[in-house]
């Protein structure tokens, strides 16, 4: 769809923005914002960069609790994150509170309407601009003296509320279109779910003659399946003496948490000396299989089978149960399938320890999970079958999640070319 353009352009010698509408003026945000630094310890809205959501701006609750003073704002005041990660959130607030944390608070003017201001802030290249212009080593924030020079074109108040119903209207309907991509994955991956929990308790012959599993979230299994705590099939956490032969130089596989993925990928562009994770971190070789085991990493199935390892053995988190396959029992693919089943998780979950984020699965729950374990060549078929079916549905989702990405940059896009000008709203209210 092509929008209607004003008749009338200037150029005002500012890359990102172009050209302006003829009555637009130009102006830097300090002329037009008051930065607020005022603090309270209140707790009536505390607000911190965890509440809003990246590049839309909404607030979103949570259950933290926030220490600290926070800057205090009012209803229409920014509350822009001025944290190098966090630089896309920028939140119009809805009351009164606190801003905890890194943030710039504005206050706007007479001339300015504060939703206009917000989706200016919110363009990916005014973010790109700021980002440029972060200081800091460790954390690189945005000073106000570089934001608050920062010039904007500004219409009328009239056309700025015009403007801000335009786009609340057409990115509403694109964020529908985007929450309708986004369950249709969640269906595919509980679709995703289900044939793996399926196949790995029941097989694939719907006629075979069945029998109780003995173990109530299983129910019935095929007849010649030996239901088995894993302890008799696997290993777990096998020793790392096995490496202590090897070269203390030599480099091996090192996988960190965020290299495991929940598809069960891994990335292996990272290696070390072995000498420098001997000691703290978790052994594992080529065929072993790992699950996360801290929360919500084990509720999202991070976990994967180990391969093409530097050497052929690896080191990783110590946040990782590493279960080797023994004695032809269980292929090393087949106990990566269990281990991914929502069953196993299911249980897993309710017997975590700890508190909050920091709850464990016990070795224990791997160790007597009571699993039906078929022959090895059925495995291998029931693995085949899976293999088959979840890259379709991964094809599936792949399809959906492009389609978002290119509705977020049409909606991007959009913005873009409204705040500053490019599409002329008072047209298509006319029409």
């Amino acid at each position: 769809m092509s929008f209607p353009k004003y008749s009338n352009y200037r150029e005002i010698g500012i890359e990102w923005i172009g050209s302006v509408p003829d009555h637009w003026d130009i102006l830097p945000i300090k002329r037009h914002f008051r930065l607020l630094t005022n603090k309270t310890d209140s707790r009536s809205f505390s607000v911190a960069l965890e509440n809003i959501e990246s590049w839309t701006g909404r607030y979103l609750p949570t259950e933290s609790e926030f220490e600290g003073e926070g800057v205090v704002f009012q209803e229409g005041d920014i509350l822009f994150g001025k944290l190098r990660p966090y630089l896309a959130k920028a939140m119009v607030a809805p009351r009164s509170g606190e801003a905890i944390g890194d943030f710039l608070v504005m206050r706007p003017g007479d001339r300015v309407v504060s939703r206009f201001a917000a989706y200016q802030m919110l363009t990916r290249e005014f973010i790109s601009i700021v980002d440029g212009a972060t200081f800091g080593t460790k954390m690189p924030r945005a000073s106000w003296e570089f934001v608050g020079g920062m010039v904007l074109p500004l219409p009328s108040k009239d056309e700025q509320v015009s403007i801000v119903a335009f786009l609340d209207r057409e990115t509403a309907k694109i964020d529908a279109l985007v929450a309708e991509q986004e369950r249709l994955i969640e269906l595919l991956e509980e679709k995703r779910q289900a044939v793996i929990s399926h196949a790995v308790t029941k097989g694939l012959d719907p006629d075979v003659s069945t029998k109780d599993s003995g173990a109530g979230w299983i129910g019935s299994v095929p007849d010649h399946w030996q239901p088995l705590r894993l302890k008799f099939a696997v290993r777990l956490n096998p020793s790392k003496s096995e490496a202590a032969k090897i070269d203390r130089f030599e480099e091996v596989s090192f996988l960190p948490m965020e290299a495991i993925g929940e598809d069960g990928s891994i990335s292996l562009e990272y290696s070390r000396p072995i000498a420098e994770v001997q000691t703290g971190y978790t052994y594992f070789r080529d065929g072993d299989v790992t699950i996360a085991k801290i929360t919500p990493c084990f509720e999202n199935g991070k976990g994967a089978v180990m391969q093409g390892l530097l050497g052929g053995i690896g080191f990783g988190t110590t946040e990782l149960i590493v279960a080797r396959p023994l004695n032809n029992k269980v292929s090393a693919k087949f106990l990566h399938s269990i281990f991914k089943s929502d069953a196993f998780r299911g249980i897993g979950q309710a017997s975590m320890y700890g508190a909050g984020g920091q709850k464990r699965v016990p070795d224990d729950f791997v160790r007597n999970f009571r699993a039906p374990i078929p022959p090895l060549s059925e495995q291998l078929a029931i693995q085949n079958f899976i293999d088959s079916e979840t890259a379709k549905i991964d094809a599936l989702a792949v399809e959906h999640k492009h389609l978002i990405d290119l509705l977020e940059e049409r909606r991007s896009a959009l913005i873009s070319a409204t705040v500053t000008g490019q599409i002329d709203v008072r047209q298509l209210e006319a029409a």
